[in-house]
């Protein structure tokens, strides 16, 4: 209809489930698909793969980082959120922090207090701490 960028098939099928009356304290690393129902408190990050999905129910709730490239909101997120290829917040979506993305599909009702972040496919993820910044804060201390 708009001639952009068609959405990404995922291939990746649900292997893990977080269920709803689960909390997860420390961070989850997985590979293929995540389904969180309940709460996790730590980092959700996949390792390898770029068709890995991690999927957060309207019930869930992550406290703090996610790096996994194909990400779908529905819950909330209190920490930055890097989808390397696409991210999908649905309309009871909640984030608290940076979502940085390839491609973005955001509901009506979706929530964003941060900032969006836009980066090519091709331009590696940034720390958040710039170089200069640092030198600066580093040159403080010494004195």
């Amino acid at each position: 209809m708009f001639g952009g960028k068609k959405k990404p098939k995922t291939t990746a099928r649900i292997e893990t489930l977080i269920g709803q009356q689960t909390e997860i304290r420390g961070d989850v690393v997985f590979h293929g698909g995540l389904h969180v129902d309940g709460t996790v408190k730590g980092n959700v990050i996949t390792e390898g793969g770029g068709e890995s999905v991690l999927s957060l129910s309207e019930r869930g709730t992550i406290e703090g980082e996610v790096r996994v490239p194909n990400v779908m909101i529905n819950g909330t997120v209190i920490g930055d959120v890097h989808a390397e290829n696409h991210i999908e917040l649905a309309p009871q979506a909640r984030v608290k922090g940076n979502v940085y993305y390839s491609l973005i599909e955001m509901a009506m009702g979706a929530e964003v207090n941060g900032s969006l972040v836009h980066r090519s496919e091709s331009e590696p993820p940034k720390l958040s701490v710039d170089k200069a910044e640092a030198e600066q804060k580093g040159s403080a201390e010494e004195s």
